[in-house]
Protein backbone atom coordinates (compact mmCIF):
# COMPACT_ATOMS: atom_id res chain seq x y z
CA UNK A 1 0.00 0.00 0.00
CA UNK A 2 1.36 3.56 -0.99
CA UNK A 3 1.15 7.01 1.48
CA UNK A 4 -1.35 8.12 -1.30
CA UNK A 5 -4.01 5.04 -0.99
CA UNK A 6 -3.75 5.03 2.73
CA UNK A 7 -4.28 8.78 2.77
CA UNK A 8 -7.48 7.89 0.17
CA UNK A 9 -8.51 5.48 2.85
CA UNK A 10 -8.26 7.70 5.71
CA UNK A 11 -10.24 10.93 3.82
CA UNK A 12 -13.40 7.96 2.82
CA UNK A 13 -13.65 7.49 6.40
CA UNK A 14 -12.84 10.40 8.77
CA UNK A 15 -14.64 13.91 8.29
CA UNK A 16 -12.81 15.64 11.24
CA UNK A 17 -10.20 17.80 11.09
CA UNK A 18 -9.15 17.61 14.05
CA UNK A 19 -8.99 13.40 13.64
CA UNK A 20 -6.84 13.99 10.68
CA UNK A 21 -5.01 15.87 11.93
CA UNK A 22 -4.12 13.68 14.67
CA UNK A 23 -3.41 10.92 12.73
CA UNK A 24 -1.15 13.22 10.51
CA UNK A 25 1.04 13.99 13.92
CA UNK A 26 1.42 9.99 14.82
CA UNK A 27 2.36 9.11 11.05
CA UNK A 28 5.14 11.92 11.20
CA UNK A 29 6.18 9.87 14.83
CA UNK A 30 5.73 6.82 13.75
CA UNK A 31 8.00 7.70 10.88
CA UNK A 32 10.94 9.25 13.21
CA UNK A 33 11.02 6.51 14.79
CA UNK A 34 11.14 3.77 12.19
CA UNK A 35 14.22 5.76 11.27
CA UNK A 36 15.40 5.42 14.97
CA UNK A 37 14.29 2.16 15.45
CA UNK A 38 15.66 0.55 12.25
CA UNK A 39 11.75 0.22 10.94
CA UNK A 40 10.26 0.05 7.19
CA UNK A 41 9.90 4.19 7.21
CA UNK A 42 6.80 3.80 4.79
CA UNK A 43 4.88 1.52 6.71
CA UNK A 44 5.44 2.28 9.74
CA UNK A 45 4.26 5.63 8.48
CA UNK A 46 0.78 3.95 7.39
CA UNK A 47 0.12 2.16 10.61
CA UNK A 48 0.05 5.47 12.28
CA UNK A 49 -1.92 7.32 9.38
CA UNK A 50 -4.41 5.05 9.51
CA UNK A 51 -4.28 3.85 13.23
CA UNK A 52 -7.57 5.73 14.10
CA UNK A 53 -9.34 5.58 10.28
CA UNK A 54 -12.47 3.86 11.89
CA UNK A 55 -12.79 5.58 14.98
CA UNK A 56 -15.66 7.87 13.54
CA UNK A 57 -17.87 5.16 12.58
CA UNK A 58 -17.06 2.63 15.84
CA UNK A 59 -16.14 4.69 18.59
CA UNK A 60 -16.78 2.00 21.56
CA UNK A 61 -14.59 -0.95 21.93
CA UNK A 62 -14.11 -3.61 20.84
CA UNK A 63 -15.71 -2.56 16.97
CA UNK A 64 -12.83 0.44 16.94
CA UNK A 65 -10.00 -0.90 15.42
CA UNK A 66 -11.25 -4.36 14.68
CA UNK A 67 -13.88 -3.14 12.42
CA UNK A 68 -11.16 -1.05 10.87
CA UNK A 69 -8.58 -3.75 10.25
CA UNK A 70 -11.22 -6.08 8.45
CA UNK A 71 -11.93 -3.09 6.13
CA UNK A 72 -8.06 -3.11 5.84
CA UNK A 73 -7.63 -6.51 5.21
CA UNK A 74 -10.62 -6.67 2.60
CA UNK A 75 -8.16 -4.01 0.69
CA UNK A 76 -5.16 -6.24 0.69
CA UNK A 77 -3.49 -4.19 3.68
CA UNK A 78 -0.11 -5.71 5.44
CA UNK A 79 -0.88 -7.57 7.93
CA UNK A 80 1.62 -6.03 9.74
CA UNK A 81 -0.11 -2.54 9.24
CA UNK A 82 -3.28 -4.16 10.41
CA UNK A 83 -1.64 -5.57 13.42
CA UNK A 84 -0.19 -2.10 15.08
CA UNK A 85 -3.46 -0.81 14.39
CA UNK A 86 -4.92 -3.74 16.62
CA UNK A 87 -2.23 -3.44 19.18
CA UNK A 88 -2.74 -0.18 19.87
CA UNK A 89 -6.06 -0.70 21.48
CA UNK A 90 -5.93 -2.71 25.04
CA UNK A 91 -9.27 -4.76 24.08
CA UNK A 92 -6.95 -6.58 20.93
CA UNK A 93 -3.82 -6.99 23.47
CA UNK A 94 -4.59 -11.11 23.85
CA UNK A 95 -3.99 -11.11 20.18
CA UNK A 96 -1.99 -8.71 19.26
CA UNK A 97 0.67 -7.91 22.13
CA UNK A 98 3.11 -4.84 21.88
CA UNK A 99 5.70 -7.40 21.13
CA UNK A 100 7.24 -5.64 18.12
CA UNK A 101 8.62 -2.18 17.42
CA UNK A 102 6.14 -1.20 15.45
CA UNK A 103 3.47 -1.71 17.82
CA UNK A 104 5.36 -0.44 20.75
CA UNK A 105 5.95 2.79 18.93
CA UNK A 106 2.35 3.44 17.74
CA UNK A 107 1.30 2.69 21.29
CA UNK A 108 3.87 5.18 22.84
CA UNK A 109 3.37 8.27 20.44
CA UNK A 110 -0.35 8.02 20.34
CA UNK A 111 -1.86 9.52 23.29
CA UNK A 112 1.23 11.61 23.57
CA UNK A 113 1.11 13.58 19.70
CA UNK A 114 -2.17 14.06 21.01
CA UNK A 115 -0.94 16.30 24.45
CA UNK A 116 1.31 17.83 22.19
CA UNK A 117 -0.92 18.87 20.14
CA UNK A 118 -3.15 20.79 23.09
CA UNK A 119 -0.14 22.34 24.35
CA UNK A 120 0.74 23.60 21.15
CA UNK A 121 -2.87 24.78 20.68
CA UNK A 122 -2.62 26.78 23.90
CA UNK A 123 0.83 27.99 22.91
CA UNK A 124 1.39 31.63 20.78
CA UNK A 125 4.53 30.41 19.46
CA UNK A 126 2.70 26.87 18.71
CA UNK A 127 5.60 24.09 17.95
CA UNK A 128 8.26 26.60 18.05
CA UNK A 129 10.39 26.17 21.02
CA UNK A 130 8.51 23.80 22.55
CA UNK A 131 10.73 22.07 25.32
CA UNK A 132 10.11 18.27 26.91
CA UNK A 133 9.90 20.14 30.62
CA UNK A 134 6.71 22.28 29.52
CA UNK A 135 4.92 18.92 27.77
CA UNK A 136 6.32 17.32 31.85
CA UNK A 137 4.95 20.95 33.70
CA UNK A 138 1.71 20.21 31.61
CA UNK A 139 1.20 16.08 32.73
CA UNK A 140 0.87 17.29 35.81
CA UNK A 141 -2.20 19.40 35.65
CA UNK A 142 -4.50 16.93 35.28
CA UNK A 143 -7.29 19.17 34.05
CA UNK A 144 -5.05 20.09 30.72
CA UNK A 145 -6.13 17.65 28.24
CA UNK A 146 -7.64 15.39 30.62
CA UNK A 147 -8.77 12.44 28.22
CA UNK A 148 -5.47 11.81 27.54
CA UNK A 149 -3.89 8.59 29.59
CA UNK A 150 -0.81 9.99 31.19
CA UNK A 151 0.18 6.74 31.94
CA UNK A 152 0.48 5.60 28.65
CA UNK A 153 2.84 8.52 27.78
CA UNK A 154 5.44 7.15 30.19
CA UNK A 155 5.13 3.26 29.73
CA UNK A 156 5.21 3.83 26.35
CA UNK A 157 9.07 5.76 26.74
CA UNK A 158 9.47 3.10 29.06
CA UNK A 159 8.75 0.14 26.23
CA UNK A 160 10.54 1.65 23.91
CA UNK A 161 13.20 1.67 26.20
CA UNK A 162 13.91 5.77 26.49
CA UNK A 163 13.87 8.41 28.49
CA UNK A 164 10.03 10.60 28.71
CA UNK A 165 11.94 13.32 27.76
CA UNK A 166 13.83 11.88 25.15
CA UNK A 167 10.50 10.51 23.87
CA UNK A 168 8.71 13.76 24.07
CA UNK A 169 11.75 15.45 21.87
CA UNK A 170 11.58 12.53 19.67
CA UNK A 171 7.62 13.49 18.70
CA UNK A 172 7.96 17.16 19.25
CA UNK A 173 10.68 16.86 16.42
CA UNK A 174 8.75 14.39 14.45
CA UNK A 175 5.51 17.16 14.59
CA UNK A 176 7.45 20.21 13.40
CA UNK A 177 8.33 18.51 10.56
CA UNK A 178 4.71 18.66 9.75
CA UNK A 179 3.20 22.01 11.59
CA UNK A 180 1.63 23.59 8.33
CA UNK A 181 -0.69 20.42 7.90
CA UNK A 182 -1.09 20.54 11.73
CA UNK A 183 -2.08 24.03 11.97
CA UNK A 184 0.72 24.70 14.31
CA UNK A 185 2.97 27.22 12.76
CA UNK A 186 3.93 30.16 14.14
CA UNK A 187 1.14 32.57 14.88
CA UNK A 188 1.79 36.98 14.46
Amino acid sequence: MTRDEAWNILCEHVQSDSLRKHMLAVEAAMRHYAVLLGGDIEQWGIAGLLHDFDYEQWTEAPEHTREGAKILRVRGVDEEIIGAMLSHAEWNLDEYPRDRPIRKALFAVDELCGFIMAAALVRPTRLEGMEPAGIKKKMKTPSFAAAVKREDITSGAESLGISLEDHIRNCIDAMKSVAGPLGLTTTG
